[in-house]
């Protein structure tokens, strides 16, 4: 019966008949499209999410060291921190009790341990420790000397606060052995970068924790 309907109609009405079935087979392959592009796009809004949460764990960086390792400059030896800084001991401390405070500790700024302290080069590790400041903190030592930066130098392989007097006592750069370098040193050649040791990881050792 249908078929005979469908041949009774006019040509055109066929015609008209088959275009909207056409319409309709494309209306829903363009709605199942449309579907899922919408799932597949779920992913792509959480991106952002993903990305904050992996920024985050990169910014939780571990604890870092100290580094006291050294340097040589025109024969003499010396101690410098891991990027090659001078740093010096104060004839006016008293043992490994530091004296340089306020003032003195704004242009002579202790160096400091912050997570462990290592020895490379030519330094000790068994020289190095470190002492309590009046305000808690803890200074990096080296055989019972409290170490020094001094605001002056402009920054590694400089080292003029050597034999300066500054606050009633002289400053002197520190040897290997412990004892004062009183040579004239202004400037040297540093063998470290970035705060790496300057010598093997098997000289290295690590001391002065907290």
């Amino acid at each position: 019966m249908r078929y005979s309907i469908v041949k009774r109609m006019s040509a055109p009405a066929r015609l008209a008949t088959g275009v909207g079935g056409a319409v309709g087979v494309a209306l829903l392959v363009a709605a199942c499209s449309s579907g899922g592009s919408s799932s597949s796009a779920a992913p792509a809004a959480s991106s952002p999410a993903a990305a904050g949460a992996s920024s985050a764990a990169a910014s939780g960086g571990g604890s870092g060291s100290t580094v006291i390792t050294t340097a040589t400059s025109s024969g003499n030896t010396f101690l410098t921190d891991g990027s090659g800084r001078a740093v010096y001991l104060w004839v006016k401390d008293t043992g490994s009790t530091s004296n340089c405070t306020g003032a003195c500790a704004g242009a002579w700024p202790p160096v400091m341990a912050t997570g462990t302290v290592t020895a490379a080069g030519s330094a000790k590790s068994s020289d190095l420790s470190t002492t309590t400041r009046s305000d808690g903190s803890k200074q990096v030592t080296y055989d019972g000397h409290p170490l020094y930066y001094f605001s002056g130098d402009s920054g590694a392989g400089t080292a003029t606060g050597q034999g300066s007097d500054g606050f009633g006592a002289k400053w002197w750069l520190v040897a290997p052995s412990g004892s004062d370098v009183t040579a004239s040193v202004s400037s040297f050649t540093t063998t470290s970068s970035g705060g790496a040791p300057a010598a093997p990881a098997s000289s290295s050792a690590v001391v002065g924790g907290y």
